[in-house]
């Protein structure tokens, strides 16, 4: 069996940022990892790409755990992404926001986000 391609974004939940802001800043996320993997891993993006684009929008409590998520990623070698607010709307400038991991298989992804629960 082939390895699915996906891409998560996992979002700070103490922010309480209304929908449509963490909508924006999941797609800023999502936009990141898509850019970064056409030059790093041009592979793993088309097999993405290939699968229907799938992301997942996953809940992390705050900033240290999302960082710490962050961490896990990079052992595992996955390429990620760290979207910083520029707060002109609702949160503070500077505010971490979400992380964008992938794409990359499924298996590889879950094996750092897999406990996390959905947002």
């Amino acid at each position: 069996m082939v390895d699915e391609y996906k891409m998560v974004i996992v979002v700070r939940a103490d922010l309480k940022m209304s929908k449509g802001k963490m909508a924006a800043q999941a797609s800023h996320a999502a936009v990141n990892c898509a850019l970064a993997a056409k030059k790093r891993d041009p592979e793993s993006l088309e097999r993405w790409m290939n699968n229907a684009y799938p992301k997942i929008v996953l809940k992390a409590k705050d900033e240290a755990e999302l960082f710490l998520i962050k961490s896990f990623a990079d052992a595992a070698g996955l390429l990620n992404s760290v979207v910083t607010d520029a707060g002109r709307t609702e949160i503070a400038p500077g505010s971490v926001t979400c992380l964008g991991i992938g794409p990359d298989a499924s298996s590889k992804i879950d094996k750092v986000t897999g406990e996390l629960p959905i947002f």
